[in-house]
C-alpha cells in the first residue's frame, strides 16, 4: 500500500509527512535526512544571518539530497526586521521550488513574488478565517495547526480534532494537519478529518540528525503531553514551549498584575533559546516543543520515523480499521 494524497503529487514526495521550518533546527542536516526519508525537508531561512547564507546553505543541501527539499520564510512581528524581500529573493534565485510562509499579514507581499517564480506556497494558519484569506489570495497548500502544537498557536484555542475538520469542510486545496502529530495514527487521524499530509516540527527535533543538543533531545522524552507551557498570552502572542524551570519562572512573572515583556524578555529572547538547542544548557532560555511530547519514546533517524510512521498508518487503515467495517454475523446465526 502506498499513501498517496494531493500532497505527494503536488510536491514530488513519496510521503505525505513535511518537515516545518523550526527557526535554529531548520538546517541542511536536518532537511536533506527527512527528504531522503521520502518525506519534503525543510530549511529555516531567517536561520540564516543573511541572503547570501541561505543561498549557501540551501547549495550545502543540494549536495546532501537530490530530493525535493522547501524553505520557510516566516514573517515576525519585531521592532528589527531583517530585509525579507532579500531572503525571498535568494529564494527564487536558488531554484527553490516549494516555500512554507507563516506569520504576519506582511507574508502575502512575499507571495506575489513566489508566486510570479511559480514556486508552490504552504500557508501555516491557526484558524479557518486565516485558510480561507490564505486560500484566496493564491497559496498552493494550507498547514492547519491545531492548539496542541508549538510555537504560536493563535489565540482562539481549537484542537486539532476540531480545527482540521472544520477547515477541510471549507478549504478546497490541498491541507496539511500541523500540532501534536507523532506517529502513525496521527497520519491516518489526519487524512481521516480530511487533510491530505501532516505537517511535524516537535517529532523531528527528536531524531539523530536533529543539529540540537541531545540533553534537549533528552528533556523531550522525558517531558509527558503535560510538558509545555503557554507564554505570552498577556500581549496576545500566545507562545508554546517546552516546560522547564525556565518556563515556569516566565510563567509565574507574567501572572503579577503589573508584568510587563521586559520582565521576561531575557528569558524569551531568541539568543537565549539557541544557546539552549546549541549547548544543551536548559536553564539558558525557553524552547519550543508541542504536547507530542507526550507520544515521544526514542530518537530515531529521520529515515527510522518515517518508514515507521507510514507503516504504522498502512496496518491501521488495512488491519484495525478494516475490521470495523467487517459485516457482522447476525444474532440468530450466533445463536446456532
Amino acid at each position: 500500500m502506498a499513501l498517496t494524497t494531493r500532497i505527494t503529487q503536488m510536491l514530488g514526495i513519496e510521503h505525505p509527512i513535511v518537515q516545518g521550518g523550526m527557526q535554529s533546527v531548520g538546517l541542511a542536516e536536518m532537511a536533506s535526512a527527512v527528504s531522503n526519508a521520502g518525506a519534503l525537508g525543510m530549511l529555516t531561512a531567517l536561520t540564516q544571518p543573511s541572503p547570501q547564507a541561505l543561498r549557501d546553505e540551501i547549495e550545502r543541501c543540494r549536495g546532501m539530497t537530490d530530493r525535493p527539499f522547501g524553505v520557510n520564510l516566516t514573517v515576525f512581528p519585531t521592532m528589527n526586521s531583517p530585509d525579507y524581500r532579500a531572503y525571498a529573493q535568494a529564494i527564487i534565485d536558488a531554484g527553490i521550488r516549494v516555500v512554507e510562509t507563516a506569520g504576519t499579514s506582511a507574508v502575502a507581499g512575499l507571495w506575489e513574488m513566489f508566486k510570479a517564480a511559480d514556486i508552490r506556497i504552504l500557508h501555516k494558519c491557526t484558524s479557518v478565517r486565516h485558510a480561507l484569506s490564505a486560500e484566496s489570495k493564491g497559496v498552493d497548500v494550507i498547514s492547519i495547526d491545531g492548539f496542541e502544537c508549538a510555537g504560536h498557536p493563535g489565540e482562539d484555542d481549537i484542537g486539532g480534532l476540531v480545527l482540521i475538520p472544520a477547515a477541510a469542510d471549507r478549504v478546497k486545496i490541498p491541507m496539511l494537519a500541523s500540532g501534536g502529530i507523532g506517529d502513525g495514527r496521527g497520519l491516518v487521524a489526519a487524512l481521516a478529518l480530511g487533510a491530505e499530509g501532516v505537517n511535524m516540527g516537535t517529532r523531528f527535533c527528536a531524531t539523530v540528525e536533529a543539529p540540537i543538543h541531545e540533553n534537549v533531545k533528552r528533556a523531550m522524552l522525558a517531558n509527558d503531553e503535560r510538558g509545555t507551557n503557554l507564554i505570552l498570552r498577556k500581549f496576545h502572542n500566545t507562545a508554546r514551549v517546552a516546560k522547564s524551570a525556565v518556563s515556569d519562572e516566565v510563567v509565574q512573572r507574567l501572572n503579577m498584575p503589573e508584568s510587563t515583556f521586559q520582565d521576561v524578555a531575557p528569558l524569551v529572547a531568541g539568543a537565549a533559546g539557541r544557546i539552549v538547542l546549541k549547548t544543551g544548557d536548559l536553564d539558558a532560555g525557553v524552547y519550543w516543543a508541542s504536547m507530542v511530547q507526550g507520544l515521544i519514546h526514542d530518537i530515531p533517524t529521520c529515515a527510522e520515523l518515517v518508514s515507521r510512521m507510514v507503516a504504522e498508518a498502512e496496518a491501521i487503515i488495512a488491519d484495525r480499521l478494516n475490521r470495523f467495517t467487517t459485516r457482522p454475523v447476525p444474532v440468530a446465526a450466533l445463536a446456532r
